[in-house]
């Protein structure tokens, strides 16, 4: 008789893929067959690629896409629905995924550099909350997003957290309580996301966006970013107050003095990213 030779197991590949192009990260989601959902491995390759971002001074922007038909399907379920087992019904496991997730979401709000999304499929709960996460958004046409929890009893609660605040409330409220997917041109409509190109396209397009800002002072870009988000939970004269403060420390920097000198000279200003 023949020996049977044991094979090893083919090694899985990396759930999260990490490239540099030039001075942009692109993170690319790597679960086609499961949708691309966050679970809770992909929640936490994420968040630590992103405080990797945050500290690596070649990289000046970031790109969010992905691999497969789908752009990210929102939470795993199946991983979810597998603790009901526990003792408590996985009530702390999900609790400690929905902290988990939110906590991902709100690095990349922070994260010092212009984060771009690239969707080429569907965006749904979850996913369209990463999406509304990004700074900026570049979509395929045959892209879709929803936030369909409503439909299976579980209303998008923390996605409506960020789509709350990128689109309209009547939008936001829609899509929340009917779950019907929504068009990449009418995503753009309501301002979900920025552009809509051609399939195919939507990752070179997120690229080239996040390489125009790249272009600019990173000093200036940190301070800018943080303070978009910063003045945006603030009452109008709050708000004034604050942007006010940020634009007598950034007249200051180096860089706003560079840069409004070659302006003057009409010349290309030279930054140094302070």
């Amino acid at each position: 008789m023949s020996a049977q030779v044991a094979r090893a197991p083919s090694p899985q590949p990396p759930i999260l893929l990490r490239e540099i192009v030039g001075s942009i990260a692109i993170l690319t989601l790597n679960r086609p067959e499961a949708r691309n959902s966050l679970s809770e491995a992909m929640i936490g390759h994420l968040h630590a690629s992103v405080n990797a971002i945050a500290e690596d001074k070649r990289i000046r922007g970031a790109v969010i896409a992905a691999n497969g038909p789908a752009f990210c399907a929102g939470h795993d379920l199946k991983e979810l629905s597998g603790r009901r087992v526990d003792p408590d019904h996985g009530r702390a496991y999900f609790a400690q995924i929905m902290t988990a997730c939110s906590a991902m979401m709100q690095a990349i709000v922070r994260l010092p550099k212009p984060v771009v999304a690239a969707v080429q499929g569907v965006a749904t709960a979850a996913g369209c909350q990463l999406v509304a996460s990004c700074d900026l958004a570049i979509a395929s046409d045959a892209a879709s997003f929803a936030t369909p929890g409503v439909d299976i009893g579980l209303f998008c609660s923390t996605p409506m957290v960020a789509l709350s605040r990128n689109v309209p409330r009547k939008q936001a409220m829609e899509m929340l309580l009917t779950g019907e997917p929504i068009p990449a041109a009418r995503a753009r409509e309501i301002g979900l996301i920025n552009r809509v190109v051609p399939a195919g396209t939507e990752r070179e397009a997120a690229i080239a966006l996040a390489n125009q800002v790249a272009l600019k002072s990173a000093y200036t870009v940190k301070l800018g970013k943080e303070a978009f988000y910063r003045q945006a939970e603030m009452s109008l004269a709050d708000a004034y107050r604050y942007a006010a403060e940020v634009m007598t420390e950034n007249m200051m920097a180096r860089d706003a003095e560079e840069g409004i000198g070659a302006f003057i000279e009409k010349r290309t200003p030279t930054w140094r990213d302070e």
